[in-house]
């Protein structure tokens, strides 16, 4: 097993962002083997999901006049307009089905502020709004935490980053994310890492060094 003092999170494998999935990241589900297979080498996995209100203010559809993938100014700041996805309650929102991770001790649901959007696991997009995660870590005593799912360059690097400004240690298990990659935004979230010192791993690399491949 992996160090008992880490936790492996899981972020937002759903149907949406899934090929088929209103909000599809090309290969989404690839990673889905992949962390089925690594969140059973650890103690601690905490899994995120994506929990919409309908008419939530990310959509374009709240915009009359605006296509997915346009920028708006909100109260908190630019934010990229998306297609509906993920909406609370939705097939969309459910995890993908071949996720197997039976031993997750937690489940963070974010996004439901109509008003905010919420990339991270641990902090919604006005940056100031706590979803509790830091905290639960922290009185749990996990120091470390890997970080794997959808998608790479959006809620998995704002995840990856506010970990690091929180204080963990951050790794970002490469071939268990994929990527959006819009306007730049993949090389803009490996330059990110580089910058802040998170690690990029594999995830053969990983299990390896834990004795569990």
């Amino acid at each position: 097993m992996i160090d008992a003092s880490a936790v492996f999170i899981a972020v937002d494998i759903q149907n949406d962002f899934c090929p088929g999935g209103a909000l599809a990241v090309p290969g989404g589900d690839e990673v889905v083997p992949v962390v089925n297979r690594l969140a059973r080498g650890f103690t601690h996995v905490v899994l995120t999901q994506d929990w919409h209100t309908p008419g939530h203010r990310s959509f374009a559809s709240a915009h009359p006049g605006k296509r997915p993938f346009e920028t708006v100014d909100l109260s908190y700041g630019p934010q990229i307009l998306w297609p509906d996805h993920c909406v609370r309650g939705t097939h969309g929102a459910a995890f993908h089905d071949a996720l197997d991770v039976p031993a997750a001790e937690l489940f963070v649901r974010k996004g439901y502020n109509r008003e905010i959007d919420s990339y991270s696991a641990f902090f919604e997009n006005d940056r100031r709004t706590p979803t509790g995660l830091g905290g639960y870590l922290r009185e749990r005593g996990l120091g470390r935490v890997y970080l794997a799912g959808l998608a790479t360059d959006f809620c998995v690097r704002y995840s990856a980053e506010d970990a690091r400004a929180l204080g963990f240690d951050a790794v970002v298990i490469e071939d268990a994310c994929r990527a959006i990659d819009t306007g730049g935004s993949l090389a803009a979230t490996w330059d990110s890492f580089q910058r802040l010192g998170i690690q990029r791993m594999s995830s053969a690399k990983l299990l390896a060094a834990a004795g569990a491949a």
